[in-house]
């Protein structure tokens, strides 16, 4: 589903900017972010408020694709710190994922 996904993602141009496994950056998820890299594994926990649980992305469940153009914000920091430009959603860019952009439509044509 992943492949085929990222296959349709590639023949749209959809531009990715690194695909490193994450094993480049010693496991470290920070170092990953902030290098724009695209990745998936990591045996991690989750960065959240709250109990301490699994990330999704310790099963293979989850994958962060441009870290820097999708950025995360918790307790109000945008993670990574350059990706703060991207957290305003509504002025659209290359490599953002949005409602009605090829990656999420990949991603529900292959089940996730």
């Amino acid at each position: 589903a992943v492949v085929s996904a990222f296959h349709s993602m590639y023949h749209a141009r959809f531009p990715i900017r690194h695909m490193w496994p994450i094993a480049k950056y010693d496991g470290n998820d920070y170092r990953s972010m902030r290098n724009d890299n695209t990745s998936a594994f990591n045996c991690r926990y989750a960065k959240s408020n709250g109990p301490k649980t699994w990330s999704m992305h310790a099963y293979g469940l989850a994958i962060d694709i441009n870290t820097v153009e999708n950025p995360y914000t918790l307790d109000g920091k945008v993670r990574p710190p350059s990706g703060a430009p991207y957290a305003d959603r509504s002025r659209v860019r290359p490599g953002m994922i949005v409602r009605g952009s090829v990656t999420v439509g990949a991603f529900s044509a292959a089940g996730w």
